[in-house]
C-alpha cells in the first residue's frame, strides 16, 4: 500500500470548512513538462479559534513559494505532512499566493491536468485540482474564479476555462494569452482548463428571456465532421429544461470538449464541459442508434448539471447522489420526451438490475449516501446514480407531477448558490407540497434491495380481491437489521378480457376511487392487506406498474397468467415484464434439466407466446424487440442461489436457438420488413425498426442454418450505416464460421485508423463465448490499436471479457481471473480508477461454486497483497475479501 493504513472517512464526522475563499486567481504557464501555477486565494476565517491553521490539500505538486499579502511566508510557519500542507498563524482575512510546479505529460491517471493527444485538458471531480494546486479541496468551498493561461501559440492556439472570456492577446516569443471569468461561485472540483489545437463547431441558442448564448464544440480537426448530432442534442436540452423545469443557462457561452483518453464518460465543468469522444462524435458510418442515443443523453446530463450540480452543489462526497442520481432522472425523463417512454423505462430498468441490484448484494453494497469511504472514486456507483435516480422517480410517483415541480422549483430558489444535503432537497419537496416523507429518507441511508412478497385471493361471493403485501430488505455489510421503507407500488388487475377494472379500497368513499384502475399503493409498514370492492371476476394483477419502486417482487404468478399479461397488459412495461419473468422461468427450468442431466426441449406454450408477440401489429417495433430479447447470462445468474454458469450458457444457447428454427419464417419476415429502414432516419419510430431486423437477423444465424449465416455476410457487406454493420457483425461473433472472420477482416480493415469504432471491434471478440476467448484476448492485447494507457480501450477488451463473457471469464481453471489481477495491478500504477473498476468482476467469489470461490479469493488476495497498491484498488480488492 502507498498509504499503510488508509484513512476511512466518515459522514457523521462532518464538519464545516474553518476558512472561506471567496475568490480564486490562477496563472497558468502551460508546458507539458513542465508547468507553472501561480494561484491567489482570497482567505476568510469562517469559525473556529484565532489560532486554527488553514489546510491544504495538495498530490503529487512540488511547492516552489508560499506568501501572504505579498510577503514571503515564513519557513516556520507552514510545513507538509504527506499530502496535507499546513500554514499557521494567518490573519483572519489575507490573500495567500502560492506557486507550484507539476508535470501534465507524465500524469496517466488523468486526474488534475494532463495531456491528451497532444492536448491539456482536466479533470478535477473528485479529488483532481489537488493535482494542480495546494487548495482545501471539498465541495463545500465555493470561489469565484479568474484563470489567466498562457502558452506557445503555435503549438496550443485554443486556450479556454471556466465563465466567460473576458482578454486574450499575443505575447512576446511566439506566446499568447486568454484570461476567463466564472462569475458564478464554485467548488474546486468544477474547474477546468483545456488548450490545444482544436478545431470548433459554433451555434447559437436564444434562451427563453431573450439572451443569446454562443454554443462551441471542440475537437480534433479531423473529427469536426462528427459533431452536428452532439450540436443538436444539446440544443434540445437546453429547451427541454426551460420548458419542463425552468431552467435557463446563465453564462455567454457554453463549451464542450472532446478528448479520447478521459476516466469518465463526461464532466459537467461550469460552462466548459469535457468530454469523452466517444459522447461526442458521431456519423452515420462511425456509430450506432445506441451511440446516437447515447450522446443525446450523457450531453443532456452534463448540460442538467449546471442547475442540479452547478448552481447548488454537494456539501460533502456523500451526497453525490444528490447531484448525480437527480440528474441521472432528469436526463432519463429527457431521452424518454425524445423516444418511446416504455422502451427507455424498460432499457433503464434492465441496466438497474443487471448492474446495480448485484451492486447491492454484493461486498460492496452501500447506500445512496454512503456513512463512509476510503477513496471517493469508487464511490461513482450505480448505487449512486441509478438508484439514486430511482428514489427520486418515487419521490415524483408520490407527489405527481406538478407536486415535483413545485418542489424542484422551491429547491433551485431555495438553494442557488449554496452546497447543501440530500436532506435539503428531500425537505424542499416536502416544504412545497406539505407531504411527510421523514420515512422515506431511510431509502437514502438504508442499502440492499428491497423485496416484496405478494398474494393474491379473490372472494367470489363479495366480488372483492385480497392483497397481502410483505416488505423486507436483506442484511447488508454494516447493515443487518432494516426499518419498513416507504414504497410507492403501482398496480391494477385485469379481467378476464385484458380490461383493467376500477378500483375502490374497502371503506373509500365511491369519490375516492373507482374511475381509474390503476392506483399507487403506498407501503410503509412490513405487512400490508388491501381490500378492493366490486371486483366482479377473479382478476389477474399486474403489480409494480411501470417500475414504480426499485425492489424486487415476487407474485406466484402462472405461465396462463404471464401469457396473459404479455398480451394484454396495458401498461408496455409490465407487458414486457411479464415475458422476462416467463422467460427467466423456462431459462432457469432448463438449467435444471442440464444439472439432471436430461436432454432439453423448447416449452411450446413458450414459443407460440412469443410468436404471438412477433405477430402482433399493434406493438411498436422496438417494444417488440425489447419483449423477444431473451434474459442475458448475468441477469440469470442473479436469480441463483448458487450460480451455475456453464449451464446457463448453455440453457441460453438451446432457447436461442429454439426460437430461431422454429420461428424462422416470422423471423425472415420480420428482417425482410424492416430491412431498407431509411438509414438516415434517427428518429424513435426508424431506430426501433432496425433493433428488430437486427434481433430478427441475430435469431436467424442462431438457428444455426447457413441461410442465416449467408444473410448476415450479406447484410454485413451491403450495411449502409454503423447500426446495420454491427448488428450483422454481433450475429455472426459466436458463430464459428468462414463469415465471422471475413466480416471481422473487412471491419478492422477499414476502420483501423478509427479509435472509437475499433473499439466496437475488441469489445465484440472479447465477449465472443467461441473457444479459446482468453487467449484472443490476450492476442488483442499486442494488437497496434490497443494502448493499456486508454480507458476507453481497457474497457473496450479487458472490461468487456470480465464483464460480458461469463463462461470464459469464470472458466474453471481460473485462468479468467489470474488474467484480470494481472491486469489490474499493471494499471494500477497507471491509472488506479481504471483499475478499481475491473476489480469489481471479482468481488461476488461467494456466489459461486468452491473451485471459482478459491481460484477467485486467490487473485483478491494477490491484488491486496501487492506493494505499493492504490487507495482506489486496496478499498475494493480488501472489501470484497471481508
Amino acid at each position: 500500500m502507498k498509504d499503510a493504513a488508509p484513512r476511512t472517512i466518515h459522514l457523521k464526522d462532518y464538519a464545516a470548512p474553518v476558512w472561506r475563499v471567496s475568490a480564486v486567481a490562477l496563472d497558468f504557464h502551460l508546458d507539458p513538462a513542465q508547468t507553472r501555477v501561480r494561484s491567489r486565494l482570497s482567505l476568510e476565517r469562517a469559525g473556529g479559534s484565532a489560532g486554527q491553521p488553514l489546510m491544504l490539500n495538495g498530490q503529487d505538486v512540488k511547492l516552489l513559494s508560499l506568501a501572504v499579502d505579498g510577503r514571503p511566508l515564513d519557513a516556520r510557519a507552514w510545513r507538509i505532512e504527506g499530502e496535507q500542507l499546513w500554514i499557521q498563524g494567518l490573519p483572519d482575512r489575507c490573500e495567500l499566493e502560492i506557486q507550484t510546479l507539476i508535470h501534465p505529460d507524465q500524469n496517466t491517471a488523468l486526474e488534475g491536468l494532463y495531456v491528451s493527444g497532444g492536448n491539456f485538458c482536466t479533470q478535477c471531480e473528485a479529488e483532481g485540482f489537488r493535482r494542480i494546486t495546494w487548495f482545501p479541496d471539498r465541495p463545500d468551498v465555493m470561489a469565484e474564479y479568474t484563470v489567466r493561461l498562457e502558452a506557445d501559440r503555435a503549438a496550443f492556439p485554443v486556450l479556454l476555462s471556466n465563465g466567460n472570456l473576458i482578454d486574450s492577446g499575443d505575447l512576446s516569443d511566439g506566446l499568447h494569452y486568454a484570461v476567463w471569468h466564472d462569475p458564478y461561485p464554485k467548488p474546486s472540483y468544477l474547474f477546468a482548463l483545456v488548450a490545444g489545437d482544436l478545431a470548433c463547431q459554433e451555434d447559437r441558442f436564444t434562451t427563453a428571456s431573450g439572451r443569446e448564448v454562443d454554443l462551441r464544440i471542440y475537437v480534433q480537426r479531423h473529427n469536426l465532421d462528427k459533431c452536428d448530432h452532439a450540436m443538436g442534442s444539446l440544443i434540445k436540452s437546453m429547451r427541454w429544461d426551460e420548458q419542463v423545469f425552468g431552467r435557463e443557462y446563465d453564462l455567454d457561452v457554453y463549451m464542450i470538449v472532446a478528448v479520447d483518453d478521459f476516466n469518465m464518460g463526461a464532466m459537467e465543468n461550469k460552462g466548459l464541459n469535457v468530454f469523452n469522444s466517444k459522447y461526442v462524435l458521431a456519423r452515420q458510418d462511425t456509430a450506432t442508434d445506441e451511440d446516437f442515443v447515447a450522446i443525446e443523453s450523457v450531453i443532456a446530463h452534463e448540460y442538467f448539471h449546471n442547475w442540479s450540480g452547478n448552481r447548488i452543489t454537494c456539501r460533502d462526497w456523500f451526497q453525490l447522489s444528490l447531484k448525480e442520481g437527480l440528474t441521472v432522472f432528469r436526463d432519463q425523463e429527457f431521452t424518454a420526451d425524445q423516444s418511446l417512454r416504455a422502451v427507455k423505462r424498460i432499457d433503464d430498468v434492465q441496466r438497474l438490475r443487471s448492474l446495480q441490484f448485484p451492486e447491492d448484494a454484493s461486498p460492496m453494497a452501500h447506500p445512496v449516501r454512503p456513512q463512509s469511504y476510503m477513496e471517493i472514486n469508487n464511490f461513482y456507483t450505480m448505487t449512486v446514480y441509478e438508484k439514486g435516480a430511482e428514489v427520486v422517480r418515487m419521490i415524483q410517483t408520490l407527489l405527481g407531477r406538478e407536486g415535483f415541480r413545485r418542489g424542484m422549483d422551491l429547491y433551485f430558489e431555495r438553494h442557488d448558490g449554496q452546497a447543501v444535503t440530500t436532506d435539503d432537497f428531500v425537505r424542499a419537496m416536502e416544504d412545497a407540497t406539505a407531504r411527510d416523507l421523514s420515512q422515506f429518507r431511510r431509502w437514502y441511508d438504508q442499502a440492499g434491495t428491497p423485496v416484496i412478497e405478494a398474494a393474491g385471493d379473490y372472494d367470489a361471493a363479495n366480488h372483492r380481491y385480497r392483497l397481502t403485501l410483505r416488505q423486507s430488505t436483506p442484511a447488508t455489510p454494516g447493515q443487518p437489521d432494516k426499518l419498513p421503507l416507504h414504497i410507492p407500488l403501482a398496480m391494477a388487475v385485469l379481467d378476464s378480457q385484458g380490461r383493467e377494472i376500477p378500483l375502490r379500497l374497502e371503506g373509500e368513499a365511491k369519490t375516492a376511487g373507482g374511475q381509474s384502475g390503476e392506483r399507487v399503493l403506498e407501503l410503509t409498514a412490513p405487512d400490508h392487506v388491501f381490500v378492493f370492492e366490486n371486483v366482479p371476476e377473479a382478476p389477474v394483477p399486474s403489480l409494480l406498474r411501470n417500475f414504480s419502486a426499485p425492489v424486487k417482487l415476487r407474485f406466484a404468478y402462472t405461465d396462463e397468467q404471464l401469457a396473459f399479461l404479455m398480451a394484454h397488459d396495458g401498461d408496455d412495461f409490465n407487458r414486457w415484464e411479464a415475458g422476462q419473468q416467463y422467460a427467466v422461468r423456462i431459462l432457469l427450468g432448463l438449467v435444471r434439466e442440464i444439472q439432471a442431466g436430461r436432454a432439453l426441449e423448447a416449452d411450446e406454450r413458450f414459443v407460440a407466446s412469443a410468436a404471438r408477440v412477433l405477430r402482433d401489429p399493434d406493438l411498436d417495433p422496438a417494444l417488440v424487440a425489447e419483449a423477444l430479447s431473451l434474459p442475458g447470462e448475468s441477469y440469470l445468474a442473479e436469480q441463483m442461489d448458487a450460480v451455475d454458469v456453464d449451464a446457463i450458457h448453455e440453457a441460453r444457447n438451446f432457447l436461442r436457438r429454439s426460437l430461431g428454427e422454429q420461428l424462422a419464417d416470422g423471423w425472415r419476415a420480420i428482417y425482410d420488413r424492416y430491412r431498407d429502414t431509411d438509414p438516415a432516419d434517427l428518429g424513435a419510430g426508424a431506430m426501433g425498426r432496425r433493433r428488430l431486423a437486427g434481433l430478427a437477423l441475430g435469431y436467424l444465424v442462431a438457428a444455426g442454418r447457413s441461410e442465416g449465416r449467408a444473410l448476415a455476410y450479406a447484410r454485413f457487406r451491403e450495411a449502409r450505416n454503423m447500426t446495420e454493420s454491427m448488428a450483422a457483425l454481433r450475429a455472426l461473433m459466436d458463430c464459428p464460421c468462414e463469415e465471422r472472420e471475413a466480416a471481422l477482416g473487412a471491419f478492422e480493415t477499414r476502420w483501423k485508423e478509427e479509435p472509437l469504432v475499433l473499439d466496437k471491434w475488441f469489445s465484440l471478440q472479447a465477449a465472443s463465448s467461441l473457444p479459446g476467448a482468453l487467449d484472443r484476448v490476450k492476442r488483442l492485447m499486442d494488437h497496434p490499436g490497443f494502448n493499456l494507457r486508454n480507458p476507453n480501450r481497457v474497457r473496450a477488451l479487458i472490461g468487456a471479457f470480465a464483464s460480458a463473457n461469463p463462461v470464459h471469464f469464470h472458466a474453471l481453471d481460473g485462468s479468467g481471473y489470474d488474467y484480470l489481477a494481472e491486469q489490474v495491478l499493471a494499471l494500477d500504477s497507471l491509472n488506479p480508477q481504471v483499475a478499481a473498476r475491473l476489480v469489481k468482476a471479482l468481488s461476488r467469489f461467494k456466489r459461486y461454486d468452491n473451485a471459482r470461490q478459491k481460484r477467485m479469493k486467490q487473485a483478491l488476495k494477490r491484488i491486496v497483497e501487492t506493494h505499493g497498491l492504490s487507495r482506489d484498488v486496496y478499498e475494493i480488492a480488501s472489501r470484497s475479501l471481508e
